[in-house]
C-alpha cells in the first residue's frame, strides 16, 4: 500500500467537502463571527477601564449594549459554525462510507481470500468514525479556536506589536512539541485501528460460530483469544492517552511562561508610559484569553492524527484495483455452449497449480456432472465460469465468445449458482427468492417456489411468503434453505446453472424433493453439477472425473462403470455392500 503524507490525505478528505461548499462557507462565517465577538471581550475591558476613569452618560448606555451585542453575535456564530460543520461532516462520512462499501463489492475474489470479514467490517464502521472525529470535532475546533487565536494575535499586534512579538517567540517550541506528538499519534492510531479490526474479527467468528464453540467446549479458548485482542487494543490506547496527557501540559506550560514574561515586561515603566490603563488591561486580557484556544488546538491533534491514520487505511482500500472488466460484448439470451481450452489456474504465483490444462466442450442444454475427491479442483473450475477468478493460462468460451470479452455484470446475470453453503438474507422469503429484483410480481415468485418444491412448506409458515427467515435462514431447515436457493435460481431464469454440492448435506426426503426440483430447473439449461453423492448424478448426460486438477475420465454413468476405472472405484466406495462374514 502506498504511504501518503498527512497533508495529502487531508486534502483528499477535503475533496469530499467540495459538494457541500455552501454549508462549509456558512460554518466558516459562523466561526469568523464567533472569533470576532470573542476577541471583542478584550476591547470591552479596555473601554470599561478607560470609561471608569472618564465616565459620561453615553458610556453608561453603550457598554451594556456592547456586552449584549457581543454575546448575541457569539451565540449566532456558534450556532452557524456547529450546525453547518456537522452537516458537512456527516455528509462527508456518509459519502466516504458508501464509497468504501461500494468499492469493496467490486474487489476481486483474491482480495476477500486475503482479508477477514471482521477487518473489512471494521473499516466501514470504526475507521470511518475516526474520520468523523477529524471531520467534525477537529475541524470545528480548528476553525473556531484557530480563528479566535488569529483574532487575538491581530488585536495584540494592533495594541502593542513589540510585546506581541516577544509573546510569539515561544511559537517554534510549541510547533516542535506538536510535530513530535503528531507523528507519535499517527503511528499509535494505525496500531489501534489494526487491533480494532482484530477485535471485530475474533468477536464475529466466535459469535457466528457459537454452536461449534459450545459443542467443542471452547468458550474458555475464545474468551482468552478475545481478551488477548482486546488487551493489545487497550495497551495501544493507553500509549495514545500518555502522549496526549504529556503533550498538552507541556504546551500549556510554554504558553504560561511566555505570558508570565509578557506581564513582567508589560509592567516596566517604559512600556507603561505608552499605554493607557485600559490598553494595558485589554492587552493582558487578550493574551490570557489565548491559553484556552491554544490548549484546545493542541488537544485536537490526537483526533486529527487518528482521522488521518484511518483515512490512510480507507484510501488505501479505495486504491485497490477493482475486478477487471474489459469486456464489450453484451450477452443476449445465451445458448449455453461452453468450451474450456487448456485452462490452468493457481491461487498465487508461489502456489501450486489447482487446474492443469482442462480441455472440455459442453453442448447447449447438456447436464455435466463433475466428481472427484476433495481438492481435485471441481469448485475452482466452476469458480472460473462467473469470473470470480481468472485462468492463469488458457481460456474459456461461451457461445464461441471468450469469457473475457463479455461485460462482467450482464454475464453473471446469466449464470445461476446453487451451492451447499446457502446464503440467505435477513429478509422475507419473497425477497430472498427475487433477490436483487425490485419489481418482482408475487405470481412469478410463487411459480419459482412451486417449481423448486418449496411452495408447500412456505404456505405452512405463519406469514407465508412474507415470513422473515432470520440471519442466513436460521429459522429454516437445511432442506428448506436449499429449496429456497433453487427457487432463486429458477426465478433468475439463467441459461447456465452451476450446482455445487447442492444435495450433499440433506436427508433422503429433502433430497427427493430437491432432485425433483433440479430436474425442473435443469430443463433447457446447460448445467454443471458438482456432487459427492453419485446417486444424484446418474441421469447426467456426461460425468467428468477429476483428480489432481485434471480430467482423468468422462462419459455417461453406465459407460464409466463398464470401463472399471476411477469412476467405478469411487462408485464402489460409496455403494459396496458389506461382505458376509
Amino acid at each position: 500500500m502506498i504511504e501518503h503524507s498527512g497533508w495529502t490525505l487531508y486534502k483528499r478528505l477535503l475533496g469530499y467537502v467540495r459538494p457541500h461548499w455552501k454549508a462549509f462557507a456558512l460554518a466558516v462565517l459562523g466561526y469568523v463571527i464567533y472569533a470576532a465577538s470573542s476577541t471583542a471581550l478584550a476591547e470591552m475591558m479596555k473601554r470599561l477601564i478607560d470609561g471608569i476613569q472618564n465616565p459620561d452618560a453615553s458610556f453608561r448606555m453603550m457598554l451594556p449594549l456592547f456586552v449584549v451585542g457581543m454575546f448575541a453575535a457569539r451565540g449566532l456564530g456558534t450556532f452557524l459554525g456547529t450546525y453547518f460543520m456537522s452537516n458537512v461532516a456527516r455528509n462527508l462520512v456518509h459519502a466516504l462510507r458508501c464509497d468504501v462499501f461500494n468499492h469493496m463489492l467490486h474487489l476481486p475474489g483474491r482480495f476477500f481470500d486475503a482479508h477477514s470479514s471482521g477487518h473489512l467490517i471494521s473499516r466501514v464502521t470504526y475507521h470511518v468514525e475516526q474520520v468523523t472525529g477529524a471531520a467534525t470535532k477537529a475541524i470545528t475546533i480548528l476553525l473556531r479556536e484557530g480563528l479566535f487565536v488569529v483574532g487575538l494575535v491581530a488585536y495584540l499586534l494592533w495594541t502593542n506589536w513589540m510585546l506581541t512579538l516577544l509573546f510569539l517567540a515561544v511559537t517554534p517550541l510549541i510547533g516542535g512539541v506538536v510535530s513530535y506528538a503528531s507523528k507519535r499519534f499517527r503511528r499509535i492510531s494505525r496500531r489501534i485501528q489494526r487491533s480494532m479490526g482484530e477485535v471485530t474479527h475474533v468477536a464475529s467468528e466466535a459469535l457466528s460460530g457459537y454452536r461449534v464453540v459450545r459443542t467443542h467446549g471452547a468458550e474458555a479458548f475464545e474468551k482468552a483469544r478475545f481478551a488477548r485482542a482486546s488487551e493489545i487494543n487497550r495497551r495501544q490506547s493507553m500509549k495514545e492517552a500518555l502522549t496526549k496527557a504529556t503533550s498538552t501540559p507541556v504546551i500549556q506550560l510554554l504558553v504560561a511562561l511566555s505570558l508570565a514574561l509578557l506581564v513582567w515586561l508589560a509592567m516596566s515603566p517604559a512600556l507603561m508610559a505608552d499605554m493607557t490603563p485600559g490598553e494595558f488591561v485589554a492587552f493582558i486580557t487578550a493574551a490570557s484569553l489565548m491559553a484556552k484556544p491554544v490548549r484546545q488546538l493542541t488537544e485536537i491533534n490526537a483526533t486529527i492524527q487518528k482521522g488521518i491514520a484511518a483515512a490512510g487505511e480507507l484510501f488505501g482500500l479505495l486504491e485497490q484495483p477493482p475486478e477487471e472488466d474489459r469486456g464489450t460484448v453484451e450477452p443476449g439470451r445465451l445458448e449455453g455452449r461452453v468450451r474450456f481450452e487448456g485452462v490452468r489456474f493457481a491461487y498465487g504465483e508461489d502456489q501450486p497449480e489447482v487446474l492443469k490444462g482442462i480441455d472440455l466442450e459442453v453442448a447447449p442444454g447438456e447436464m455435466v456432472a463433475i466428481v472427484g475427491r476433495s481438492g481435485s479442483g471441481k469448485s475452482t473450475l466452476m469458480g472460473l465460469l462467473p469470473r470470480f477468478y481468472r485462468p492463469t493460462a488458457g481460456r474459456i468460451l461461451i457461445d464461441g465468445v471468450s469469457l473475457e470479452d463479455y461485460r462482467l455484470h450482464p454475464l453473471r446475470r446469466r449464470i445461476a449458482l446453487v451451492s451447499q453453503q446457502v446464503t440467505l438474507f435477513n429478509a422475507s422469503i419473497a425477497a430472498n427468492i427475487a433477490y436483487g429484483v425490485d419489481d418482482a410480481t408475487p405470481g412469478a415468485i410463487e411459480a419459482a417456489a412451486r417449481a423448486a418444491h418449496a411452495h408447500e412448506f412456505i404456505e405452512r409458515l405463519p406469514k407465508g411468503y412474507d415470513t422473515v427467515v432470520g440471519e442466513n435462514g436460521v429459522m429454516l431447515s437445511g432442506g428448506q434453505r436449499q429449496r429456497l436457493a433453487i427457487a432463486r435460481a429458477i426465478f433468475k431464469d439463467a441459461p447456465l446453472l452451476v450446482l455445487d454440492e447442492a444435495t450433499s448435506a440433506l436427508d433422503t426426503e429433502s433430497e427427493r424433493h430437491i432432485q425433483a426440483a433440479l430436474e425442473e430447473v435443469c430443463r433447457d439449461r446447460t448445467t454443471f453439477v458438482i456432487a459427492h453423492r453419485l446417486s444424484t448424478i446418474e441421469r447426467a448426460d456426461r460425468i467428468l472425473v477429476m483428480e489432481g486438477g485434471e480430467i482423468v475420465e468422462q462419459g455417461p454413468h453406465a459407460e464409466l462403470l463398464a470401463r472399471d476405472g476411477a469412476y467405478a472405484a469411487l462408485h464402489r466406495l460409496q455403494f459396496q455392500d458389506p461382505q458376509p462374514a
